[in-house]
C-alpha cells in the first residue's frame, strides 16, 4: 500500500513549484509545451492576466452569439489562437502577445456589443446620399469603430494621427478631422469626402 501522507507532501511540496504555471491562464498550463506561447503566458502574469480577462469577455460574446447564424465566434477563436501562436516569429514575443489580446478583447467587446457604442454616426460620402458610411464608435481599448457601407462591415482600431480621429481595418480606413471624413474602402480603393449628417 503506498504511502498516502509521503505522497501527500511531495504533492505539497511541489505545487508552489508549478503553482505560477497551472493557475495563470483559462487552459491548464501544465499542458503548454516548452517554448510555446501558451508557455510564455502562463510564466508571464501581466500576459496571464489578459488571458483571464479575454476568457471573461469571449464567455460575454458566446452569450450573444448564442442564435448566431452562420456560427462563426468559435471558428474566429481557433483563427485568432493560430495568429496568437506566430508570435513566436516576433522580435518582441511578449509585446506581440499582449497586442494580440489587447485587439481581440477589444474586437470581441465591439462586435458583440459588450461596452456602450456611440452613434450610429451617419457620413454621406463624395456627395451622393445613396453612399453612407454609418459608423458606431467603442470605447475598448485600444479604441474601435464598426463602419457599414452597402452590405460590407469593417472593425476599425484607433491610430496615431496629428489630426482628428484615425481609425484603420483591415483594408479600410476612416479619418474624422476639420469638421468632415476622409474614408477608404477596399484594397488601393479611391478615399471618399465624407461629411456627417
Amino acid at each position: 500500500m503506498p504511502n498516502r501522507f509521503f505522497s501527500l507532501t511531495v504533492a505539497g511540496l511541489l505545487c508552489p513549484l508549478f503553482s505560477g504555471l497551472t493557475q495563470a491562464a483559462s487552459f491548464d498550463c501544465s499542458k503548454a509545451a516548452a517554448g510555446s506561447i501558451e508557455e510564455l503566458v502562463c510564466k508571464t502574469p501581466a500576459l496571464s492576466a489578459q488571458d483571464d480577462q479575454l476568457a471573461k469577455v469571449y464567455k460575454q460574446a458566446q452569450a450573444k452569439a448564442k442564435n448566431e447564424k452562420p456560427p462563426t465566434l468559435k471558428a474566429e477563436q481557433r483563427g485568432w489562437l493560430k495568429g496568437r501562436d506566430e508570435c513566436w516569429k516576433a522580435d518582441d514575443k511578449p509585446q506581440c502577445v499582449a497586442d494580440e489580446y489587447q485587439r481581440r478583447i477589444a474586437e470581441l467587446q465591439a462586435r458583440y456589443q459588450l461596452v456602450a457604442g456611440k452613434g450610429p454616426v451617419r457620413f454621406v460620402c463624395d456627395n451622393q446620399p445613396a453612399k453612407q458610411v454609418i459608423a458606431t464608435f467603442y470605447a475598448t481599448e485600444p479604441p474601435t469603430l464598426i463602419a457599414e457601407l452597402g452590405d460590407s462591415t469593417s472593425l476599425m482600431y484607433a491610430q496615431p494621427a496629428a489630426s482628428g480621429s484615425k481609425y484603420q481595418g483591415r483594408n479600410e480606413s476612416l479619418w474624422e478631422h476639420e469638421g468632415g471624413a476622409t474614408v477608404v474602402w477596399g484594397y488601393e480603393a479611391p478615399e471618399m469626402k465624407c461629411v456627417r449628417r
